[in-house]
């Protein structure tokens, strides 16, 4: 029989998809406010993928990336999710003149050898967490690079996208490497 162990702590990175040219400028430090200290923020990429978001949040769309300092647990990412909806509400699109979102926030975790995006949609590749939320494995991280899988987004199969989340995954693994270090020393 197998030792269950407690799970380590993974990445948290959440992406902003945004009307405008600029998210709302409080959306950073409110997430901060909720999650710690950011120690990654991409800059603006134009968001080009679909048109699914068009008629509630309207044009031109912009994504962001944050990647969080403060580690979680990832049986928190149900909770992460739930937390990010109530956010999103925050920022009601009646302020740029119409109904729906300002902003959609896509939190995610990422360990060294995946990311795994939450989402409120079933479907056959997605794990059922708690309180209708869902885990998707969106992608891997095999020889060097993080890998699409047929069910990721196509915006996260971009090499553009996942260069980033290859930069938040480095900044993960030199966190990985101090606290190991650390811990070494204090045990001498």
């Amino acid at each position: 029989m197998g030792r269950i162990e407690p799970f380590t702590p993974w990445k948290l990175v959440i992406g902003i998809l945004f009307a405008g040219a600029e998210p709302p400028p409080a959306l950073g430090p409110r997430l901060e406010a909720e999650f710690g200290e950011a120690d990654y923020t991409s800059p603006v990429l134009p968001f080009t993928y679909t048109d699914y978001y068009t008629q509630e949040m309207g044009t031109p769309l912009g994504r962001r990336f944050f990647g969080f300092r403060r580690l979680v647990g990832p049986e928190r990412l149900a909770d992460i999710k739930i937390a990010t909806n109530k956010i999103e509400e925050e920022y009601p699109r009646q302020a740029t003149g119409g109904p729906g979102r300002q902003v959609n926030l896509d939190p995610g975790i990422l360990n060294l050898s995946r990311f795994i995006l939450a989402t409120t949609k079933d479907n056959s590749h997605r794990i059922p967490l708690e309180k209708g939320i869902y885990a998707e494995l969106t992608l891997r991280y095999t020889r060097k690079d993080f890998e699409a899988l047929p069910w990721t987004y196509p915006d996260y199969a971009t090499r553009e996208y996942r260069d980033i989340l290859r930069e938040i995954r480095e900044i993960f693994h030199q966190t990985l490497k101090r606290e190991a270090a650390f811990r070494c020393n204090k045990e001498v």
